[in-house]
């Protein structure tokens, strides 16, 4: 009998070829998928993958396994999904979460319109804060979460991008920088950049927080914080900075921060994404839902 958890592991290292991106996909240790790795092998009997210390690749025995456990495994994800539908014929509630004033707004108009595309549906909308958005998904307290990318693991699916916006840097308004009109990421080599309560390196957020710049000039880490108003506060007190989206000078002006344009970062995006245990086909209108409204607020701000 192969658990879901080996089948996972066996098919993110076939995809990644790597044990480290493997690990971070699945939200486990590196030690954990090569446990599971070498007891598949020891079941089977055969390797499944050749390791070395620069590479991973199959095997052939590990290339024909693949071949015969994708499809089969992605079936097995469509009956469960199917079967979730099935289950709630009488459920009437979509709960939502969403971070940041401007999610709250496509979360806020998507609800309003949500029922006229799925009769009987109505949602309820929660704002959640950065220090624990996924976990709130993934403990089932919300449906689907609207927030920015990118956002990776084996159990997530990504909802069409609603929001695509420059990035900025909010930092104290009496800072040196604070008078610029624009930055490079080179130019915040001196400025400790704020982190999220108990995020690591490549897990949602910590994009946010590079170490180092592109040229690999060190960039100082600044205090942790929970919840982006507290990121706010403690920037305006004159401590640190934070990367954010262009939406805060729409939703967030204050006398003691300064919005500057990061010149040289790329956009940020945002999507709703749900749980692909939980893919059920109310979501997937949300999601569709959100995209619509969306657009509509974009073509309002242009006239």
């Amino acid at each position: 009998m192969l658990e879901r958890l080996e089948a996972e592991a066996f098919l993110t290292l076939a995809e990644e070829l790597h044990f480290g991106h493997t690990a971070e996909r699945l939200h486990v240790t590196t030690g954990r998928v090569s446990q599971i790795i070498k007891k598949l092998e020891r079941r089977i009997g055969a390797p499944l993958f050749e390791r070395t210390n620069r590479s991973v690749r199959l095997t052939p025995t590990g290339h024909r396994f693949y071949e015969d456990l994708r499809p089969a495994y992605e079936q097995i994800q469509a009956a469960l999904a199917r079967a979730v539908d099935s289950a709630r014929p009488t459920l009437s509630v979509l709960r939502v979460g969403f971070v940041g004033a401007a999610a709250g707004q496509v979360a806020h108009q998507a609800r309003d319109l949500f029922p006229e595309r799925e009769p009987g549906w109505r949602v309820h909308i929660r704002e959640v804060q950065l220090v624990d958005a996924l976990a709130r998904l993934r403990e089932d307290d919300v449906d689907i979460l609207i927030l920015h990318l990118p956002v990776s693991g084996a159990d997530m699916v990504v909802g069409p991008v609603v929001i695509s916006e420059p990035r900025m840097l909010a930092i104290p308004a009496d800072h040196p920088l604070a008078g610029r009109t624009s930055v490079s990421m080179e130019d915040i080599t001196g400025v400790p950049l704020l982190r999220v309560a108990g995020v690591k390196p490549g897990d949602w957020l910590s994009d946010r927080w590079p170490d180092r710049t592109p040229q690999g000039r060190p960039i100082p880490e600044g205090p942790e914080i929970e919840t982006f108003l507290e990121a706010l506060q403690v920037i305006g007190s004159g401590i640190g900075a934070t990367v954010v989206g262009a939406q805060v000078t729409r939703f967030y002006i204050r006398p003691d921060i300064a919005y500057v344009p990061l010149s040289d970062a790329p956009p940020l995006d945002w999507a709703p994404v749900w749980l692909k245990s939980n893919n059920t086909a109310a979501i997937r209108a949300f999601a569709h839902t959100t995209l619509e409204v969306a657009q509509r607020i974009y073509l309002a701000a242009t006239r």
